[in-house]
């Protein structure tokens, strides 16, 4: 059960040092508050309005996330386990919640988005290091967020029927603008960004216990009045401290210039209670004017003519509001972000649209309308040759994911001669430092008589139409042609037949002991709970486990992006890691199958379980013997301190293999060239060096073409 938790997030979300000086300079600035008192209150304000507390749930993925395993790939019945006790809390005190995720990431927040996705996978590497010293988890301290939670995180809540939302804009902004439109109670998160907007009370996530349903609220007024500074100076006050809009780089000498002239001679300025007073007291030094804010500007290190503090100022302006610092209302971000679109079919996009902010769909709408998608780090182990990252390996499935979703101008362009569709990806894997997108051709599934429309697929009904969505969908994965061997399975069944068959084609290196590990977990998770599966005990970790169960949970969300583009030929439910996954059954059953474990075992003397596991272990060997996809046996060394008969498992939580350790080469993707998208898209040398330490903008950059991998760069699934 949720209670108490201490400060989990990212210290650098917001504005940089003002979190620590509310908690640890300014304690007039934190207010404990029970907030079934404050929905008594808000109901005598609001009569006939129930209280509604607009939740950013980005920034509340660590505070429900409570298992103790986070390494494995995911404790997912768990997970929603917390959710439901979190909702319940709320619900006892008829509190309605409405959940906000983002759904973009602007361009003026591209570089601290790349940053913070640098820095994670220095973390990443750390955790990878810890496991194959110790061979065990590390401790909580180390925590890094199980990668695909928050994209699974949005279609839990709405299968809890709450109202849950995904931003068209930058998501702070929706909520703080929402909140206020609507006479909300309150929002909850982690971010003092919410604590500049002229907003409903912001209260803290980390604080919040959920047993008492009391938490911090922080006051934006005593923290004016604390600094002497009124609610319209906040804005600026960010930007000089520095926010995910006005880099450290650039108000770092105007800092140390306010704190040299605000610190006494014979003090040490090394707080950040001094910091912050410091750039306050400058603020009140200066006229509340533009001709003042262009003063301050003046004093900054950047050379460009954009106005970066105006920029980062109305970014803190809701719809209606101004600022005496400003000389006009800025209009809203959405407007000027999105008024462009690249998809000329108005009812498509808006149909799209719709089902993004209801976060129905994760992918398409920004495919349609910007052609430019993201994904953040994964749990996965940069040093091991022999396994790609996951955005390598399922990138022929985007493509082809792509080419449904820009069907009509592919057709277009086909019949101009012209080059197919590019789409911007900003993905996480080993070796790319991000300092652009790579340029990824969107390509047309091998659909018999074509890849349909969008029309067909999403607002047309039928049982032809829905034998067509099931083949679009199996044609992402190259897997068109045995749609009659995989209709008659379960819907979820199928989903992991698909995405294990896919994984196995594209990944020379997944042997049979993996898909045994994969398979086996698949079939037992069904019948266990969230207890039992809390309560099964993990002897060692594994880091080649851990690698594929992240590979495995990413492999889900490509599966809801494809589901999204064909028009739902699966139930999302279908496609939810709880229903097929869970981190520490198949980091047992990973170690099991290596060690030697006879298939009656993995199923747990199950013999239903087995004949199923039979029929479906056969069912992908078939597909691959087509597609001459040769899968081998790889057993891999397992030692323990007490060791026993080799290759037996002792049932006590020891593993072991029946011959040594194999050394197998590094990795090689199987899949085969096309020469005809190879001569139009040639592969590109790979960069070399880290990431410029010029302060180019993100509108500066340049894109490059693909994740620079051997032998994935152009082709598709499927085509041997």
């Amino acid at each position: 059960m949720l209670f108490c938790l201490g400060p989990l997030t990212d210290s650098s979300m917001g504005v940089k040092g003002l979190q620590r000086f509310m908690d640890c300079a300014c304690p007039q600035s934190n207010m404990w508050v029970n907030l079934k008192e404050m929905a008594e209150q808000h109901c005598r304000l609001h009569p006939g309005h129930s209280p509604v507390v607009v939740v950013d749930a980005m920034g509340c993925l660590r505070f429900w996330y409570t298992s103790e395993a986070w390494v494995h790939g995911g404790q997912w019945r768990e997970y929603l386990q917390s959710l439901d006790t979190f909702v319940a809390a709320f619900r006892s005190h008829n509190i309605d919640l409405v959940f906000f995720f983002d759904g973009v990431i602007e361009q003026k927040k591209r570089d601290e988005w790349v940053k913070r996705r640098l820095r994670n996978n220095q973390e990443i590497a750390e955790i990878f290091q810890y496991i194959k010293a110790k061979a065990s988890q590390p401790e909580r301290d180390m925590f890094f967020i199980p990668s695909g939670l928050g994209t699974f995180t949005r279609f839990a809540l709405k299968s809890m029927g709450l109202n849950t939302m995904c931003s068209l804009q930058e998501a702070d902004y929706e909520i703080a603008s929402y909140a206020r439109l609507n006479d909300c109670m309150a929002i909850l998160g982690q971010d003092t960004d919410y604590l500049i907007y002229d907003t409903v009370p912001y209260l803290s996530v980390n604080k919040l216990c959920l047993n008492k349903l009391t938490t911090v609220m922080y006051s934006r007024e005593n923290l004016c009045h604390s600094l002497h500074l009124q609610l319209v100076d906040l804005p600026l006050l960010a930007c000089l401290l520095g926010n995910d809009v006005v880099p450290e780089n650039v108000v770092g000498g105007l800092k140390r210039h306010c704190l040299s002239r605000y610190t006494p001679h014979n003090s040490k300025p090394t707080k950040r209670k001094e910091m912050v007073e410091a750039v306050a007291h400058y603020i009140s030094s200066v006229t509340r004017s533009y001709d003042g804010l262009r003063k301050i500007e003046r004093s900054l290190q950047y050379t460009s003519t954009e106005s970066l503090l105006e920029l980062g100022m109305t970014t803190y302006l809701l719809p209606g509001q101004s600022s005496p610092w400003l000389l006009h209302i800025a209009p809203s971000p959405v407007t000027s972000q999105y008024e462009n679109t690249m998809y000329t079919d108005q009812r498509i996009l808006q149909f799209a649209k719709e089902r993004h902010i209801k976060a129905e769909s994760c992918t398409v709408y920004k495919v349609l309308n910007v052609r430019e998608v993201d994904c953040s780090n994964t749990l996965e182990d940069e040093l091991d040759t022999e396994l790609p990252g996951q955005a390598i390996v399922y990138q022929p499935a985007r493509q082809c994911i792509y080419g449904i979703i820009l069907s009509a101008e592919s057709k277009s362009q086909l019949e101009t001669a012209k080059a197919c569709p590019m789409v911007k990806e900003w993905f996480v894997y080993p070796g790319n430092m991000l300092q652009q997108p790579n340029l990824v051709p969107a390509l047309a599934p091998d659909v018999p008589g074509g890849t349909p429309d969008l029309q067909t697929l999403w607002l047309t009904e039928g049982s032809e139409v829905k034998k067509l969505r099931y083949c679009t969908f199996l044609a992402c994965f190259g897997l068109q042609d045995f749609a009659e061997e995989l209709l008659p399975l379960k819907l979820s069944t199928a989903a992991v037949c698909c995405l294990l068959t896919y994984v196995t084609l594209q990944v020379n290196t997944i042997s049979w002991e993996d898909l045994d590990a994969y398979l086996s977990q698949a079939l037992i998770v069904r019948d266990k709970t969230a207890d039992q599966l809390a309560q099964r005990k993990v002897p060692r970790v594994d880091s080649r486990a851990v690698h594929l169960a992240f590979l495995f949970v990413r492999g889900l969300s490509i599966l809801v992006s494809a589901n999204s583009a064909c028009g739902f030929p699966f139930q999302m439910g279908d496609l939810m890691p709880w229903e097929v996954f869970d981190g520490k059954l198949f980091h047992t059953k990973y170690l099991q199958s290596h060690s030697g474990c006879k298939a009656e075992d993995l199923l747990e003397r199950n013999d239903i379980l087995l004949q199923e596991f039979q029929k479906l272990k056969s069912l992908i060997n078939s597909i691959c013997v087509k597609k001459n996809r040769d899968i081998q046996s790889r057993p891999r060394l397992h030692t323990t301190e007490n060791w026993e008969r080799p290759g037996t498992y002792s049932g006590r939580g020891r593993y072991h293999v029946a011959q040594p350790e194999q050394q197998l080469p590094a990795y090689c993707p199987y899949r085969a060239y096309r020469p005809d998208y190879q001569a139009r898209y040639p592969q590109p040398p790979t960069p070399t060096g880290g990431r410029p330490q010029s302060s180019s903008g993100p509108y500066n950059r340049r894109p490059q073409r693909g994740p620079r991998w051997s032998g994935f760069q152009g082709s598709r699934p499927g085509l041997y």
